[in-house]
């Protein structure tokens, strides 16, 4: 038995048992993959799929117990490899982010820049998803962090590190009738325009949902988008008023006026989520400390290794924070 056999089983179990598409993910031709299955079944004794003709139809029970321990072996021989490099101080590798559009977009580059900078050979692979899916390719081991928010508690799914604050901005075109002095519009006051916001908004448990609720009102979800720059782009075309993070708002838009939405509208948390029981690279670690420097990386290194509760401080606000990864 051998570890290449035992990656060719979990990658035809991850390609729906399609070898094909298996072979190509792992750099294989299918008669070899086929011939190493072959060989591990040999050895082992039985089956690990039911065939039907020259397809896979199934995986065995006893295929599933074998496809189980074969991940976990895998998953070891990757924290030892990564746990080496680390030892050798190597400084090429990749490194694999799942986040929001927000994220990506307006949050990230100047993150990314500070890592590059200090680990040129690094590649890094940004997948761009919504905050649920985002979290499913973590748990899938897609990715080797999540950059996710929340208004509520922190995320589940791996060790939840906490970023920065941030508050939404109640967003107008220059000429509207919020386009004013002084104070910004209340919840009621917003409840008579049409929004536009984030996808996520239309759900029930939402927090502009939970906002609007708290008063007895329902808001006027006019267009809802994942990509803070659509969002900013019907708000120019005059659909609505805009609900959004901060971070998507800078001082070159300046044919827009932007309001800190109400306050019943809860403040959010930015959060790097990290896997469990996995060896992260030190550059992986490094774009962490960028985002978050009022954590310790040696509190980081022990929690992660399980020979530290968490005990974070609070984060920065974004505005607090944009200062420090900036330069």
């Amino acid at each position: 038995m051998t570890l290449t056999q035992l990656r060719y089983l979990v990658a035809i179990a991850d390609a729906g048992l399609n070898i094909t598409l298996a072979a190509a993910r792992v750099h294989a031709t299918q008669p070899g993959l086929s011939k190493q299955l072959k060989q591990l079944e040999d050895e082992l004794g039985f089956l690990l799929f039911v065939r039907k003709g020259r397809s896979l139809e199934a995986i065995t029970p006893a295929g599933g117990e074998v496809l189980e321990r074969a991940r976990v072996i895998l998953a070891e021989t990757a924290n030892i490899r990564a746990y080496a490099a680390n030892q050798r101080r190597e400084s090429h590798g990749q490194l694999t982010i799942t986040t929001t559009h927000t994220q990506a977009r307006f949050v990230l580059p100047p993150a990314i820049a500070r890592i590059k900078r200090e680990f040129p050979q690094v590649s890094v692979h940004l997948q761009q998803s919504t905050e649920g899916a985002a979290l499913d390719l973590l748990g899938q081991g897609d990715a080797d962090m999540a950059v996710v928010s929340t208004a509520g508690g922190e995320p589940q799914g791996g060790v939840a590190v906490p970023l920065y604050r941030w508050r939404r901005l109640a967003l107008v075109p220059r000429g509207h009738a919020l386009d004013r002095a002084g104070k910004g519009p209340d919840i009621q006051e917003l409840s008579q325009y049409p929004l536009i916001s984030y996808e996520s908004s239309t759900r029930p448990e939402s927090s502009l949902q939970r906002a609007f609720a708290s008063v007895g009102l329902e808001p006027n979800l006019a267009l809802t988008a994942l990509d803070a720059d659509l969002i900013k782009t019907y708000v120019r075309a005059g659909l609505g008023v805009g609900l959004l993070a901060e971070m998507a708002v800078s001082a070159s838009d300046t044919d827009l006026r932007g309001w800190p939405a109400p306050t019943e509208v809860a403040e959010c948390v930015a959060w790097a989520v990290l896997p469990r029981e996995r060896v992260l690279r030190d550059y992986a670690l490094e774009l962490v400390h960028v985002l978050a420097p009022q954590i310790d990386k040696r509190d980081l290194r022990r929690v992660l290794d399980g020979n530290q509760d968490p005990d974070w401080p609070l984060p920065p606000t974004w505005e607090s924070l944009t200062q420090t990864i900036s330069i």
